[in-house]
């Protein structure tokens, strides 16, 4: 017996087996729907006065049959779709309407997700007549000036597509073409995602800066996705409608990575990474991974650790199920430890391991300041924002060679030389670790050593 998807509470069994009826029927492979099917989807959809939708293959044959309410068709589960990034599933979808507006939001969010052939609404008159009707279908990469599909509108849905079959296949071409002649990625690309409640302008101004971050970290900025929001959503920043969106943009885009232009909770980079199926960062990963790849001194590489020892911790949690499972205790006797809490004990292990480092190598260096005072060496230190241009302005001064790069946070530790006046006095320059707007208060012990420099200075 042929299955109706969707819910039939309130139906009557004549009008059920109306619905059945639909099964026998089909269409051309070269027409988008027959006459007569449109005719009796039209006139059992008016009957029972809800949305009737059709999921046809490109054989003409009706493979689903799905009931809704008056305002949408909530499709069932299509499975996997078919091998292939330049593919489409194979399945249109028909439904009905009773809105003048046609095609909804959800419906393109549909074409797009689940990589249909073509979502067309027809427009059921009170006659339960079809006659307006509108096609969606999708866009390859570059074309339409950013746009992921076009919408076409008829009198009448026969009026839509001449020949359903040519022109499936040679869309379907075109993304195939496009998919050939895509050039290879070098680097990830990302998207940049903010929420403010009303200072738009300040929100801006630190997407820009992210924008610098991401670049310094060799990602390619395509999009940016700014959301005025009063309240943050607990579960995924950014509204689920604007979640929906932003999925649809990535898939366009073919992008990699989203970056978050605020610190994430573990439940929502866990939230986010499941609903988008991406690699999600927050503004402190981004930030963490710029210093792991810059830092090159002892004291550099543990403040960095450091930092990122404690950005994971509460974060173990979030890593797959088999970490979990459990260890057995001596002998294999008894539950013993699960392996989430094993890495957590020497994790923080080695935190206090690296604590008892940064003080060490904090008693050096005030030891060293001690020593340039009894000295009465003078010390001025260099501060600023990061990439301002303090490295260059050293080695301009002292004709040194410390590294420099139009990048963020190409210096990690403070750097001092010997600048001497024309009137034989000595003072010590100290190139300091560059200063962000918004940083994140688990990156403060990276700036120890500058503070301390300036503390001193």
């Amino acid at each position: 017996m042929e299955t109706i998807y969707g819910s039939t509470q309130g139906l009557k069994p004549n009008e059920i087996r109306s619905l059945r009826t639909l099964y026998g029927r089909a269409t051309h492979p070269t027409e988008l729907i027959s006459g007569p099917l449109s005719r009796a989807l039209c006139e059992i959809s008016g009957q029972i006065n809800r949305r009737i939708g059709l999921l046809i293959n490109r054989r003409g044959r009706i493979e689903k049959v799905v009931v809704g309410d008056n305002a949408r068709v909530f499709l069932p589960d299509l499975g996997a779709r078919r091998a292939g990034e330049t593919r489409f599933r194979g399945v249109r979808l028909i439904h009905t309407t009773f809105q003048p507006e046609g095609l909804t939001e959800d419906d393109l969010t549909d074409l797009s997700l689940l990589r249909l052939d073509a979502v067309v609404s027809i427009r059921v008159d009170s006659a339960h007549l079809g006659q307006e009707a509108e096609i969606a279908m999708l866009l390859p990469p570059g074309e339409g000036d950013g746009r992921m599909w076009t919408v076409e509108k008829a009198k009448n849905v026969r009026d839509l597509v001449d020949d359903w079959d040519a022109t499936i296949t040679a869309l379907e071409s075109q993304f195939t073409r496009s998919g050939r002649t895509k050039k290879v990625k070098t680097r990830d690309s990302a998207i940049l995602v903010s929420v403010t409640g009303n200072d738009t302008d300040a929100a801006k101004r630190s997407l820009n800066e992210l924008r610098r971050l991401s670049e310094t970290a060799n990602l390619l900025v395509v999009d940016t996705v700014l959301q005025k929001r009063q309240r943050p959503d607990g579960k995924t920043i950014i509204g689920k409608g604007k979640l929906q969106e932003l999925i649809i943009r990535a898939m366009h885009l073919e992008v990699d990575v989203l970056i978050f232009d605020r610190e994430l909770s573990p439940t929502q980079l866990r939230n986010l990474a499941t609903a988008t199926d991406l690699k999600v960062i927050d503004r402190t990963q981004l930030i963490l991974d710029i210093f792991a790849t810059h830092a090159t001194s002892k004291a550099g590489k543990l403040q960095v650790e450091f930092a990122q020892l404690r950005y994971r911790m509460p974060r173990l949690s979030l890593m797959p199920t088999a970490m979990s499972r459990l260890t057995g205790g001596i002998g294999g006797v008894g539950p013993g430890e699960t392996k989430l809490e094993i890495n957590r004990r020497r994790a923080q292990e080695r935190l206090t391991r690296v604590q008892r480092a940064l003080r060490s190598l904090a008693k050096q260096r005030d030891n060293r300041r001690k020593q340039r005072k009894k000295n009465r060496v003078p010390v001025a230190g260099i501060v600023g924002y990061t990439n301002a241009g303090k490295s260059t302005l050293l080695n301009r001064v002292t004709k040194s060679k410390v590294v420099t790069a139009d990048k963020l946070f190409a210096t990690l530790d403070p750097t001092s030389r010997r600048f001497r006046f024309p009137t034989d006095r000595e003072v010590l320059l100290t190139d300091t670790v560059g200063f962000i707007n918004n940083l994140p208060k688990t990156l403060m012990a990276a700036f120890r050593a500058t503070l301390e420099e300036l503390e001193a200075s």
